[in-house]
C-alpha cells in the first residue's frame, strides 16, 4: 500500500527549496499543500528530494506527479536508497538502466514498478530532466509493505554455532537463505564439514561470494575451486543469498544473479559433523578448514532448512552457541564516499589542515576500474616543488617534481584498478616521503630538506585555475572515502554544503561504481574487461567477432564457402551463426557439382569382428568431429542423408545400431524405421531371395549390403552392436565412413511479394540484448517495409526508403542487409558498403518488450508493404522457412523467379549473377577470376625481375572497404583483411606478395630459404613484426599451392594447400591498416630477389591486381616491371588435384563380410552421408532502419583473351624503410 501519505513533515528533506511554501513536506501525491509540491532553488545544481519511511520497508513501486496547477514537473529521475540516510545506492532495473520515466504535465500520475523490490528506510529522488518551459516540481508516493526482520551484528571476531542433536547431520536437500551487508571485502558467512570429507563454506572474497561445496570427494583436497557469484558486495548495502541443493544439483542466487552447477564428489548427501558456524570459523586450526577472516557486518533473516537461526540465538535457545560479541541490531559504521564522475573535469580541492610538526600526511581510500588517473596533486614548500600521485598502468606512481626538470619517482601497489577499495598513505617527514598501499611494504623518496604542503590539495583532478596542475589527464574516475589531511578527517558533507573546499562533477554520499562485466555481456566465452564507463570484449580464440563477440567469423556451411569463392579443403563452419553452438571443423569437397560437407569420426578403417555374442557383443561408439548439438543442427538442415549399411537377421535382431539419441534401431538402409530389411530386398537382387539381406545368407563367401538411411531424426549413427560371431569360422568386417552432407537449403529459401497488403507472419521475436537480423532482397520499387515487430512502446522495423530515380537501376539484383544490436552499439550493413554504427547509451540498450507477431514483407496496418523477393532470412542464427509460409498466404508465392535465384551457382569465385531481360551475365569485377562465369583463372608467369604493383586510387582504411560480398555475412570487425593467392615455383627464397601503407605498416607473404611460407604482419611502428610459419613443409616443390589469409582484429586464420591451421594465430595488435599505399607481387626492390614461377588468382579484399594488369593495360593504378606471360598453370594443377580427391573418396565405399559354414547375423555399414543446411545470422532489437541505396551503374563483363604481354618498367616502387629493411629477413 501507500507509505508516504501518512508521514509527518520531519520525514521529508531536500537539497533546497524555493521558499517555505515549496518545502519538501508539501511533496505528497495528489495534495495541494503550500505551493502544491516541492521545487528547489533555481541555483541548486544538485537537487534531490528525500523521504524517510521511519522504518525498514519493502518498496515495490514509486509514483510521481508535477507541482499542482503549474508548469513545473520532472520528466526523468534517478532513485537512490539507503538504510541510514548517509550511504546511498542507485536503484537499477534488471537491464542495468537506472533512469526512471517521469511526468509530461503537472497533474497526471506516473507509477514505476520496481523490477526487484528493495528493503530500505530512506529514498531519494534525483531529478535529471524537467519541463524546459517551467521548472522542477515533484509530488511523490512510495508503495510497499513492512516486513519482519531478524538481525545479527558480527564484529569480525564473533560467530554463531548451530549445533545438531546428533553427532552428524546428513541431508539430501538443503535450503539456506540470508541477507547481509558489510564494508569489508573478506569474511566467512557460513561453514560446516564432516569426517568423510564433506564441506560447505560460503565466504566473501574480494567483494564476491564464493561457495565451496563437496560431497564425498577425497578428504582435505588441496585443490578447492569455488563457484563465484556477485561483485562489489562490500558496498554497505543489503544483499540477498539463496542456496538450494538437491542431491548434486545446486542453485546459488545472489541478488538477481543465479549460478547453477553440480557438486564435486561421488556422494549425493551433505554430511556435516556437530555444527554449522555462521559469521566465521571458530577454530581455524581444525584440520581441513580454511584459514579465512571472519565476517564483519550484519546478517538478516538467516534460515537453515527452515530454522530461523538468529531468532533462536536471540531467544538464547540451547542449540545456538554464541562465540564473541554478537548483537541483535545492525550498528555498522557508515563510511561516506564521494564519486568522481568525469574523466576530464572532476576534482575535489581541500585546504591543508594544521600541519603536523616536521612535515605532512595524507590518507584516503579509493576504488576504480580505470588503469590511469590522477589521484592527488600537492604544492610543496619550499617552492617550486610539487607532488603527484597517479594510477599508471594499474600501479600507483608517486612523482616529486623539483626545480627545472628534476624529478624522483617510486611505484607501489599492483592491480589497483580492480574495483576493490585500496588504502593509500602519504607521509612526508624525516627527510623522506613514504608511500604505503594496503599495508604493503612502503616505497620512499629521499629528500634534501624537509617539505610541507602548501595551498589546497587537489584530489582526482585539477581546477582550471589551479597552478601547475594541468596536463595530467586523465582525471580520476572512481570513489574516495576517509580522506585525512595531517591526521584530520575531512567532512565531505561540509564540502557538499559549500562550507569546505571546492569541487566539480562529484556525487556525494554514494559510491556509484558498477560492475559492467556482471552479467558478462561478452558472448561465446569471450573475456570481459572494463573501465569506469564502458566495457570491452576480447574475442581471441572464440571464433567470433564484433563489439560483444556476437558474430561468427565462419560461414554456416560449405555451400556458403563455395559461394564466396573458396575451393576444397578443411574449414570451420558455424551451423547456427551467432547462436550458442560454436564452430566445428569439416572437410568441404567442392570438386563435384554438389558441395559435400564431410564430418569424420574415430573409426574410419575397416573393423573385423570375431567372438562376439549376445551376452558379450562387439560394441563400437562413434565420436564425430562435432558435438551432438552441432550434429543435430547440421542434420536438421539437410536435404538428403545417406548411410550405406548391411545386414541383420530376419526376426529378432542380433545386430543393431543406436541413433543420435541413443535409441536402439534395427532397420537398415533403404527402408523406413521399423522394417528390418536391407536395400537388396527392396531392389530384389539379394543373393538368396529367401533372406532380406545378403549378409543373412548362409554362404561361405564374402558378401556385402549397401543402402540408404534417410530418416534425419535418427542420424547420425552413434553406436553399432554386433553379436553372434563367436562360432568357428564366423567373422564380420564393417566399415563406417564419415558423415557426408551437401547443400544449404536456407540460402535460397525465398518468398515473392506481389501485393503491398500481403505479408508473412511468424511468432514474436525474442528480443535479446545482443541480436541480429540478416536477409537478401531484390525489388523494383523504391520503398517498402521488410519486417516489423511491435510492442506497446518498443518496436523493430527494417524498411527500404529510396528517394532517387537511380534506385531502380539494380532492380533485379540481390542486396544483402545485416542489422545488429548489442549492449555496446547498433549497426547496419548493406552489401559491401561500410558499416554504419550507432553507439549505445551510457547504460546500454534496453531489452525490448515486443508483443505483436513478426510481420515479414509488410506491416500490421497492411500499408507500405514490400514488393519483390526476400530470401535467407535469419534471426539470431535461426533460419525462417519463408517458402512454407508463403504457400498458404495470398499475394505471396514461394521462391523467386529469375535465373539468379536458384541454389545452383551460375557465377563462380565471388562472381555476381546479374539478371537480364533475356538471360543473365556474371559480373566478375569483384573476383580474381575471369571468363563468362568467373571460373577462368588469371595466371601469370614471373621471372626474377618481374613485378606487378597495384597503387590504390586513394588512401583508405580497410574498415571503410570491407571485402565481404553480397553472398557472405560480415563479421563487423573494424580491422579485417582477406588475402588469397595460388603459386607454383621451385625457387627459394622468394617474395610472393607485399602490402604497404603510408603509415609504415605492411603485410608480406614470402618463401623462406627452406621453402616454408612465412606471413609477416607489421601493424605498430616501433615494434617488431609478427612472423608466422603455418607449415614447415617445402612449398617450392613445383606443385600448385594456395594460400588464404583472413584477419579479424588480432585473430589471423591461415589455410595453406587446403589445410587449415585450426586455431587462429594471435597478432600483437588489432590495429587496422591505415592509408594503404600499394600491393606488390614479385620483386620489391632492385636488390631483392624476386619470384620465379607462376602466380594466379591473387586477391586482396576487393582488389585483383593480376587481373587489372592483364585487362587494363593502360591503367595508372598498375605498374609492371619486367616480362609477364599469361599462363594456365593453376588450372592444370587444380585439375590434377581434383582427380586425386575423387578416387580417394571412392575408397570409402568398401565393406566385406565373410560367413563360413554357419549362419551369422552380422552388420556392415559402409559409409554415412548426410547433407548439411543451416545459415546463421541473428536478431536485431529495437532497430528502426531506413536505408537509401546509392547505386552504381553496372558495366558489361569483358572477355579476357590476352595470351602474352610485355611492358616496360615505368616507375620505381618506393617502399617505406621498415618494409625495405625487412626484405632481407625472409632468407632466414
Amino acid at each position: 500500500g501507500p507509505l508516504v501519505s501518512a508521514l509527518p513533515h520531519s520525514s521529508f528533506q531536500s537539497s533546497s527549496e524555493s521558499s517555505v511554501s515549496y518545502a519538501a513536506y508539501n511533496a505528497k501525491l495528489n495534495r495541494r499543500d503550500g505551493a502544491g509540491g516541492w521545487s528547489p532553488m533555481v541555483t541548486d545544481q544538485e537537487p534531490w528530494l528525500q523521504v524517510d519511511l521511519r522504518e525498514q520497508m519493502e518498496v515495490t513501486a514509486v509514483a510521481t506527479q508535477g507541482r499542482y496547477d503549474s508548469w513545473d514537473w520532472v520528466s526523468s529521475y534517478l532513485l537512490l536508497y539507503s538504510d541510514t540516510g548517509r550511504a546511498w545506492k542507485q536503484y537499477r532495473h534488471e537491464d542495468g538502466v537506472g533512469r526512471f520515466v517521469g511526468n509530461g504535465n503537472s497533474e497526471s500520475v506516473v507509477q514505476n514498478k520496481l523490477s526487484h523490490p528493495v528493503r530500505t528506510r530512506f529514498l531519494r529522488f534525483v531529478p535529471l530532466d524537467w519541463n524546459p518551459s517551467g521548472w522542477m516540481g515533484l509530488r511523490v508516493e512510495v508503495y510497499g509493505c513492512s516486513y519482519k526482520s531478524y538481525v545479527a551484528d558480527f564484529d569480525g571476531r564473533s560467530s554463531l554455532l548451530y549445533r545438531f542433536n546428533q553427532k552428524s547431520m546428513s541431508t539430501v536437500k538443503d535450503v539456506i537463505s540470508l541477507r547481509f551487508k558489510s564494508h569489508q571485502a573478506e569474511g566467512v558467512l557460513l561453514h560446516g564439514e564432516g569426517q568423510r570429507g564433506d564441506y560447505i563454506t560460503l565466504e566473501l572474497h574480494r567483494g564476491r561470494l564464493d561457495l565451496y561445496l563437496n560431497l564425498g570427494e577425497a578428504r582435505f583436497s588441496s585443490h578447492r575451486v569455488p563457484v563465484t557469484v556477485g561483485s562489489l558486495l562490500d558496498d554497505q548495502h543489503w544483499h540477498s543469498v539463496h542456496i538450494e541443493r538437491f542431491n548434486k544439483q545446486v542453485n546459488l542466487t545472489v541478488d538477481s544473479y543465479t549460478q547453477r552447477f553440480q557438486t564435486k564428489g561421488e556422494g549425493h548427501s551433505l554430511e556435516v559433523d556437530y555444527e554449522l558456524s555462521f559469521g566465521g570459523i571458530p577454530l581455524p586450526g581444525k584440520p581441513g578448514t580454511f584459514l579465512r577472516k571472519n565476517f564483519n557486518g550484519c546478517m538478516e533473516n538467516l534460515y537453515y532448512n527452515g530454522i530461523n537461526v538468529i531468532d533462536l540465538a536471540k531467544r538464547r535457545k540451547p542449540q545456538i552457541h554464541s562465540v564473541g560479541n554478537v548483537t541483535f541490531s545492525c550498528s555498522q559504521p557508515q563510511l561516506v564516499a564521494c564519486t568522481f564522475v568525469s574523466s576530464s573535469s572532476s576534482f575535489l580541492s581541500l585546504p591543508s589542515a594544521s600541519p603536523a610538526v616536521g612535515g605532512f600526511s595524507v590518507r584516503f581510500q579509493f576504488r576504480t576500474w580505470n588503469p590511469e588517473g590522477l589521484l592527488l596533486s600537492v604544492q610543496l614548500n619550499p617552492d617550486p616543488q610539487k607532488l603527484r600521485l597517479q594510477i599508471s598502468n594499474s600501479w600507483l606512481r608517486l612523482t616529486l617534481h623539483s626545480s627545472g626538470r628534476q624529478k624522483s619517482e617510486v611505484s607501489a601497489g599492483e592491480r589497483v584498478s580492480d574495483g576493490l577499495w585500496h588504502s593509500v598513505s602519504l607521509d612526508g617527514r624525516n627527510l623522506q616521503i613514504t608511500l604505503t598501499v594496503d599495508n604493503e611494504p612502503s616505497s620512499t623518496i629521499e629528500l634534501w630538506e624537509q617539505v610541507q604542503s602548501r595551498g589546497s590539495l587537489y584530489f582526482g583532478g585539477c581546477a582550471a585555475t589551479a597552478p601547475d596542475c594541468q596536463g595530467f589527464a586523465p582525471a580520476f574516475q572512481g570513489c574516495m572515502r576517509l580522506i585525512f589531511i595531517n591526521s584530520q578527517l575531512m567532512n565531505l558533507s561540509h564540502v557538499q554544503q559549500g562550507l569546505l573546499g571546492n569541487y566539480n562533477e562529484l556525487q556525494f554520499d554514494t559510491c556509484n561504481i558498477k560492475d559492467r562485466c556482471l552479467p558478462n555481456l561478452c558472448e561465446h566465452g569471450a573475456r570481459c574487461s572494463q573501465m569506469w564507463s564502458s566495457f570491452s570484449c576480447d574475442c581471441s580464440g572464440t571464433g567470433y567477432a564484433g563489439a560483444t563477440c556476437h558474430n561468427s567469423i565462419y560461414e554456416s556451411s560449405c555451400e556458403a564457402y563455395k559461394l564466396s569463392g573458396s575451393s576444397s579443403g578443411f574449414y570451420f563452419i558455424d551451423p547456427d551463426g551467432s547462436g550458442p553452438l560454436g564452430p566445428t571443423q569439416v572437410y568441404c569437397n567442392m570438386t563435384e557439382k554438389k558441395v559435400w560437407t564431410v564430418l569424420s569420426h574415430n573409426s574410419t578403417a575397416p573393423v573385423t569382428v570375431q567372438t562376439s555374442s549376445l551376452q558379450k557383443p562387439h560394441v563400437m561408439i562413434f565420436n564425430y568431429s562435432a558435438s551432438a548439438k552441432q550434429l543435430r543442427a547440421i542434420v536438421s538442415g539437410s536435404e538428403q542423408r545417406k548411410i550405406l549399411s548391411c545386414g541383420t537377421y530376419y526376426g529378432s535382431p542380433l545386430s543393431w545400431w543406436l541413433d543420435r539419441e541413443g535409441e536402439k534401431r534395427s532397420y537398415w538402409g533403404g527402408f523406413l524405421p521399423g522394417v528390418q530389411q536391407c536395400s537388396c530386398s527392396l531392389e530384389e537382387n539379394c543373393i538368396d531371395m529367401n533372406y532380406f539381406c545378403n549378409c543373412d545368407a548362409d554362404t561361405d563367401t564374402w558378401a556385402n549390403d549397401t543402402g540408404v538411411l534417410s530418416y534425419k531424426d535418427h542420424l547420425p549413427v552413434s553406436q553399432i552392436v554386433i553379436g553372434d560371431t563367436d562360432r568357428m569360422g564366423s567373422q564380420a568386417v564393417y566399415h563406417i565412413g564419415p558423415l557426408r552432407c551437401y547443400g544449404d537449403r536456407s540460402i535460397w529459401n525465398a518468398a515473392s511479394f506481389y501485393q503491398e497488403s500481403s505479408y508473412l507472419y511468424f511468432p514474436t521475436l525474442q528480443a535479446e540484448l545482443a541480436s541480429d537480423i540478416s536477409f537478401y532482397f531484390k525489388t523494383s520499387t523504391p520503398s517498402g517495409v521488410f519486417l516489423e515487430n511491435q510492442g506497446l512502446k518498443d518496436f523493430i522495423r527494417v524498411e527500404l526508403s529510396c528517394e532517387c530515380t537511380l534506385c531502380l537501376q539494380y532492380e533485379t539484383q540481390w542486396h544483402y542487409v545485416r542489422a545488429e544490436r548489442n549492449a555496446k552499439e547498433a549497426s547496419v550493413q548493406v552489401d559491401q558498403l561500410p558499416l554504419r554504427f550507432l553507439e549505445a547509451p551510457a547504460d546500454g540498450h534496453l531489452r525490448l518488450r515486443l508483443s505483436s507477431q513478426l510481420f515479414v514483407g509488410g506491416t500490421a496496418s497492411q500499408q507500405r508493404g514490400f514488393l519483390g523477393c526476400i530470401r535467407s532470412l535469419t534471426v539470431n542464427g535461426v533460419s525462417f522457412d519463408l517458402e512454407e509460409r508463403a504457400k498458404m498466404t495470398p499475394g505471396v508465392s514461394a521462391g523467386c523467379p529469375g535465373y539468379c535465384t536458384g541454389s545452383s551457382s551460375l557465377c563462380h569465385n565471388r562472381g555476381r549473377c546479374v539478371e537480364k531481360s533475356n538471360g543473365y551475365i556474371c559480373d566478375c569485377s569483384q573476383s580474381a577470376y575471369g571468363g563468362t562465369t568467373c571460373n577462368q583463372e588469371v595466371s601469370v608467369s614471373f621471372d626474377r625481375e618481374s613485378s606487378v604493383t597495384y597503387t590504390f586510387q586513394e588512401p583508405f582504411s580497410v574498415m571503410q572497404n570491407r571485402s565481404s560480398q553480397a553472398s557472405t555475412s560480415s563479421t563487423d570487425s573494424r580491422a579485417r583483411e582477406d588475402v588469397a593467392l595460388s603459386f607454383v615455383t621451385s625457387q627459394r627464397p622468394a617474395m610472393l606478395l607485399t602490402v604497404s601503407t603510408f603509415s609504415q605498416q605492411y603485410i608480406a607473404v614470402i618463401l623462406a630459404t627452406n621453402g616454408s611460407v612465412q606471413i609477416w604482419y607489421h601493424l605498430q611502428t616501433g615494434k617488431k613484426p609478427d612472423v608466422f610459419t603455418p607449415t614447415p613443409s617445402n612449398l617450392a616443390d613445383g606443385r600448385l599451392h594456395r594460400i588464404r589469409i583472413h584477419r579479424v582484429g588480432k585473430n589471423l586464420y591461415v589455410q595453406v594447400s587446403n589445410t587449415s591451421t585450426g586455431s587462429p594465430y594471435t597478432l600483437s595488435s588489432d590495429a587496422e591498416l591505415i592509408l594503404i599505399r600499394s600491393l606488390t607481387l614479385g620483386k620489391v626492390t632492385r636488390a631483392s630477389k624476386g619470384f620465379i614461377g607462376c602466380l594466379s588468382s591473387v586477391q586482396f579484399n576487393h582488389v585483383a591486381p593480376l587481373k587489372v594488369a592483364l585487362t587494363n593495360r593502360g591503367s595508372s593504378l598498375v605498374t609492371v616491371r619486367g616480362p609477364l606471360v599469361q599462363s594456365n598453370c593453376g588450372a592444370l594443377a587444380e585439375s590434377h588435384t581434383l582427380q586425386g580427391k575423387t578416387s580417394t573418396s571412392m575408397t570409402l565405399m568398401i565393406c566385406l563380410l565373410r560367413l563360413t559354414n554357419t549362419r551369422a547375423d552380422c552388420f556392415c555399414v559402409v559409409t554415412a552421408v548426410v547433407f548439411i543446411t543451416v545459415c546463421a545470422l541473428a536478431v536485431v532489437i529495437r532497430l528502426v532502419y531506413q536505408q537509401r541505396r546509392a547505386q552504381r551503374s553496372s558495366g558489361s563483363i569483358k572477355e579476357e583473351h590476352r595470351h602474352s604481354m610485355y611492358t616496360d618498367y615505368r616507375t620505381e616502387l618506393h617502399l617505406h624503410n621498415p618494409v625495405r629493411d625487412s626484405v632481407k629477413e625472409y632468407y632466414i
